[in-house]
């Protein structure tokens, strides 16, 4: 194995990098082994050989590292092949910039996170039960065999040049599966550019997607390039198509037939080359029979359709997501448990708000437990009052023999409230943490913020609050 030279080994440090020099593969082997590395940095000149060689280590030693790759800048069926036999990132011999070794470090960084979520998981659960699977790119998790089967049918469209239609409900993960079928697409390399349909108004839609020129109206003082231009090359995507107004759908319909368009003051047409995927979580034939959306663009933008089921019929992506919103917000989170309780009670909950819910869940876990052990009673659930929480006998214990202090709602010298049964314990924990985010922050926004509810939520549960202890003041 040839080693790093000086300039290498200083730009590595300069990203961020330890870095070790290993000139062997019986070295490498034995750093393997101590669990010494923690990504592998290869230099080829013509074949992949010492590629495979490390790989076959690394599954004798039951790891899997994240490796960087530096090939010839002029071999470029080499670097092809790095990635198609699973580098993490590639570079040319020639390339010194620190900025690129900090790119490298962001993929090490990636997988190396990927690889955390799963060990996570494996301990949240048997391992007969739970098997992580997450993308590289954006640890997209896909473990439930419907979901598995969602991707890939996903990659399997990704390959052809074609429209895809993704149905699901609000929270699902549309938007990921649509950045799955882009990345997994000839046009990865290319710009993903997203629009939410049901965000904007219509004269600024119709401004995002095909843009204007200079003095097209008063303000526009210089061109602007419309989102199709900015995805040329890419991939488009329209969330929420189904909210979209008649007439631009019109104009929408034209452009995809024609592949070209023309910008708003403009006599000049554009050629656009674009992949456009749609997604919806409205029943866009029903939208078809009450003349809300066209037939034509719907068959034009449902070459392929996928749907994305709802998180209740998916539960084995449950605990792997668990895993990877800790990744996402916790301090930590490599050292975070779950109980049995609390496993439970997640894989039980019918998750209304989906993905959106369960990480706002995952997020007042966070806060709420204090030793890195989410227990039953740390689950806040939106819709608590109207699940039937699964009555496991330690959680009830737990939770029965537990004080929670509230502040002073009777004339009753103890202020002291004893949860008599999970449900109650719950909702003891959430109608404690609404209370110490309105003493911290000055006002019922910041406090919904802060506890990642809407105010409108905030307000309900106040007044829900409020109804059921009727004296409390600073729940007015």
């Amino acid at each position: 194995v040839q080693p790093l030279d000086a300039p290498e080994h200083a730009h590595l440090t300069a990203a961020g990098l330890s870095v070790r020099c290993i000139s062997t593969l019986d070295e490498l082997e034995s750093a393997l082994s101590h669990g010494q590395v923690m990504a592998l940095v290869i230099r080829h000149d013509s074949h992949l050989d010492l590629l495979q060689s490390c790989q076959n280590l690394m599954q004798r030693a039951a790891c899997a590292l994240p490796v960087v790759c530096r090939v010839d800048r002029r071999n470029l069926e080499l670097a092809v092949q790095a990635m198609r036999q699973g580098a993490a990132h590639v570079l040319a011999t020639d390339d010194w910039s620190t900025a690129s070794w900090q790119m490298a470090h962001q993929a090490i960084q990636a997988l190396r996170l990927s690889s955390s979520a799963a060990s996570m998981v494996a301990r949240m659960a048997p391992p007969s039960e739970v098997v992580a699977a997450a993308t590289p790119q954006k640890s997209v998790v896909y473990v439930d065999p419907v979901s598995r089967h969602l991707l890939a049918l996903a990659q399997r469209v990704a390959q052809a040049n074609v429209t895809a239609l993704i149905e699901g409900p609000t929270g699902a993960g549309k938007e990921i599966l649509a950045r799955v079928l882009h990345e997994s697409s000839k046009r990865a390399r290319g710009p993903f550019v997203g629009l939410n349909c049901a965000a904007l108004p219509e004269q600024l839609i119709d401004d995002m997607l095909f843009g204007h020129e200079k003095g097209a109206f008063t303000g526009a003082q210089k061109d602007f390039k419309g989102l199709f231009e900015q995805a040329q090359g890419g991939t488009l995507f329209l969330d929420e198509i189904g909210e979209m107004p008649l007439h631009l759908q019109a104009k929408l319909l034209r452009v995809l037939q024609e592949r070209l368009l023309t910008r708003l003051g403009s006599e000049r047409q554009v050629a656009v080359d674009v992949r456009i995927v749609a997604a919806t979580n409205k029943d866009l034939r029903t939208a078809i029979a009450e003349r809300q959306f066209r037939e034509d663009l719907y068959f034009r933008i449902s070459t392929f359709k996928l749907r994305v089921p709802p998180l209740r019929e998916r539960t084995g992506d449950i605990l792997p997501l668990v895993a990877s919103l800790l990744l996402r917000h916790a301090p930590n989170a490599s050292n975070f448990t779950l109980s049995e309780e609390a496993q439970a009670q997640l894989l039980a909950y019918p998750w209304p708000g989906n993905v959106r819910e369960l990480e706002n869940v995952v997020q007042r876990a966070v806060v709420l437990c204090a030793n890195q052990h989410i227990e039953a009673h740390h689950l806040m659930f939106d819709d608590a009052a109207d699940f039937q929480m699964p009555m496991v006998q330690e959680a009830v214990s737990t939770a029965s023999n537990e004080a929670l202090q509230f502040p002073d709602t009777s004339a009753s010298e103890d202020n002291t409230v004893i949860a008599s049964n999970l449900q109650e314990a719950v909702k003891s924990s959430e109608h404690q943490m609404i209370l110490a985010a309105l003493q911290s922050t000055d006002s019922r926004m910041e406090a919904a913020a802060k506890l990642g509810i809407s105010p409108r939520t905030l307000r309900y549960k106040l007044a829900k609050l409020k109804a059921e202890n009727g004296n409390l003041a600073w729940a007015a």
